[in-house]
């Protein structure tokens, strides 16, 4: 197990906390955007990380909002529909990767959860020439909106098959995408992959997918 390190990230108008995973002789780095009330710390995001890590891949959890926004959200629950301010901030958090001396040689990849899925999507398609791959899990990837015509990057959405309403707005997602990509659906799993070895089927499909766009094929 590879021990998380604490990072503040300076961005230009906000300053954000996170955890980085940074495996020896690594090449790839997943940058985690988790979804609708949740943070860098959520227990799913956290074992994908892991299970990343021990295939050699580095990763990146980070909170989308700071403390006093996210008592607003807890509140209210309108930040985390604002997809605009999300995309933004996960803008950039990919242009610090890229001035950070130990990170900035690395291929990025996007992890999406939830609505964090249309924020991913969104800045895969403003940092095309960065952005090597993105998984979906359970991501309201429609939310991307007229953008998801305009990602290059290989996408691939996990969904559950127990999670109807996201499946459906999954597969009209696939169909408005003009990427590489493949909807893989998880047997018997809901919204939040809890059934016994779900996740681990997500964190599977999602390492094998990294693996095969960010190891840099020179």
């Amino acid at each position: 197990m590879i021990k998380p390190q604490s990072r503040q990230l300076e961005l230009r108008e906000v300053e954000l906390s996170a955890d980085l995973r940074l495996p020896l002789q690594t090449d790839g780095l997943v940058i985690f955007v988790h979804g609708s009330g949740s943070g860098r710390l959520s227990p799913r995001n956290q074992f994908v990380a892991e299970s990343l890590a021990k295939r050699g891949l580095a990763s990146l959890l980070f909170d989308l909002l700071t403390e006093p926004e996210q008592r607003l959200d807890n509140l209210t629950g309108e930040l985390r529909f604002d997809i605009a301010l999300l995309a933004r901030r996960l803008v950039d958090v990919i242009d610090w990767v890229g001035r950070d001396v130990e990170l900035h040689s690395l291929r990025i990849g996007l992890f999406g959860a939830s609505t964090g899925a249309a924020a991913a999507l969104l800045a895969a398609a403003v940092r095309p020439e960065v952005v090597h791959a993105v998984v979906s899990r359970g991501g309201r990837t429609d939310l991307a909106g007229a953008a998801l015509s305009q990602v290059r990057a290989p996408t691939l959405q996990i969904v559950g098959a127990q999670d109807p309403v996201v499946l459906e707005l999954n597969d009209q997602s696939s169909q408005a995408l003009r990427c590489e990509q493949q909807l893989e659906i998880v047997a018997g799993a809901t919204h939040l992959f809890e059934e016994p070895g779900a996740l681990e089927e997500v964190a599977r499909l999602a390492g094998d997918w990294f693996e095969k766009y960010l190891h840099d094929p020179a």
